[in-house]
């Protein structure tokens, strides 16, 4: 069985090597080594934060965007005509029904359009 490995988003992962950088560099200079501040801030900002920035998708401990994230039929925005559709692709309804009841939708969507059309101020 294989074990899991831990997956960070790039983002975060930006924000740690920023962060440990920062503090690798500031505490170079506080303990009196420095000779590694700039070895230290060099590397970390020119060098591995830009890496992680371009290639980080291809690295294995990133995250990628769409990894983790679920998208089913339940979570996406379908409005009433597109679930009517698949409705009756699917057979639930019939013909007359379909047209029927995409007319009356039509109809609501031309009254509230016509609703939010009113002018907003009043000009005398």
């Amino acid at each position: 069985m294989r074990e899991r490995s831990v997956r960070f988003e790039k983002q975060t992962l930006l924000a740690v090597l920023s962060v440990l950088t920062f503090g690798f560099t500031a505490f170079f200079a506080v303990v009196g080594l420095e000779f590694l501040v700039p070895t230290t801030f060099v590397l970390g900002f020119f060098v591995v934060v830009p890496l992680v920035a371009l290639l980080g998708d291809a690295l294995p401990m990133v995250e990628g965007e769409t990894e983790g994230v679920e998208v089913g039929r339940d979570s996406m925005c379908y409005g009433p005509i597109d679930e009517l559709r698949s409705r009756y692709a699917a057979g639930e309804l019939t013909d007359e029904e379909f047209e029927r009841r995409l007319e009356r939708l039509l109809e609501t969507e031309d009254a509230e359009v016509g609703r939010s059309r009113e002018p907003v101020f009043d000009r005398e």
